[in-house]
C-alpha cells in the first residue's frame, strides 16, 4: 500500500479487530465458558510484536513532523508515545499471565482480567485519539517529503498476520478474523 494514511488507518482497523476478538475471548474467560488461550496468546503477541517493530517507528516520525508544523499537537503526541509504553507494559503483563495459564500455573482469574481490560481500554482508547485527532492533522498538515521520512522509517519485512506470506502460526488466528467479519 503506497499511501501512507491509508496504510496506517488499515493497521488501526487490523489492530481493533484483534482487540474485539481477544476481548470475545476475554469475556469468555470471564464468564469460564472455555476461551481459547492459544488464540488469545496470539493476539496479543501480534500486537506486542508487529506495531513496535513495524507501525509504531512511522507514527514516531510522523508525529515528530506534525509537531513540527504544528507545535499545539505537541501535548497530544507526547500523549500517544506514553500510551505506547503503556500499551507495551499491559502487553507484557498480559502475555506472561496468557503464557502461565497456557501452562498449567495457576494465576488469579482477577488478574488476567485486570490485564487484559487495562491493555483493552488502553489500546482502544489510544487508536480512536490517534484516528480522530491525529491522523486527520497529519494528513493536512505533512508534506510529500515529510511522508517519505515517514515511509522510510518502517523496517522492511512481511505483516506475519495480514501480509500475503502470513505465519503459519497465525493460520488459526486468520481463521478466526476471517469468521468474525467474512466482508474483510
Amino acid at each position: 500500500m503506497s499511501d501512507p494514511i491509508a496504510l496506517w488507518l488499515a493497521e488501526h482497523k487490523h489492530f481493533a479487530r484483534l482487540l474485539d476478538l481477544l476481548e470475545q475471548q476475554v469475556v469468555a474467560f470471564h464468564a469460564d465458558d472455555g476461551p481459547n488461550y492459544e488464540l488469545m496468546l496470539d493476539i496479543v503477541s501480534y500486537l506486542r510484536y508487529f506495531p513496535d517493530r513495524y507501525h509504531h517507528p512511522r507514527e514516531d516520525v510522523a508525529f515528530a513532523r506534525l509537531v513540527e508544523r504544528d507545535p499545539g499537537t505537541k501535548a497530544l503526541t507526547e500523549q500517544m508515545l506514553q500510551d505506547h509504553r503503556v500499551i507495551v507494559a499491559a502487553g507484557t503483563e498480559l502475555l506472561s499471565y496468557l503464557q502461565q495459564v497456557i501452562e498449567d500455573v495457576v494465576v488469579e482469574r482477577a488478574k488476567v482480567e485486570a490485564a487484559a481490560a487495562t491493555y483493552l481500554v488502553y489500546y482502544r482508547r489510544h487508536l480512536a485519539l490517534e484516528d480522530r485527532e491525529l491522523v486527520p492533522r497529519a494528513q493536512q498538515l505533512l508534506t510529500p517529503q515529510d511522508w517519505e521520512e515517514v515511509v522510510a522509517a518502517l523496517p522492511t519485512g512481511p505483516d506475519p498476520l495480514f501480509g500475503e506470506d502470513s505465519e503459519p502460526r497465525y493460520r488459526e488466528l486468520r481463521r478466526q478474523i476471517a469468521l468474525a467479519a467474512p466482508d474483510a
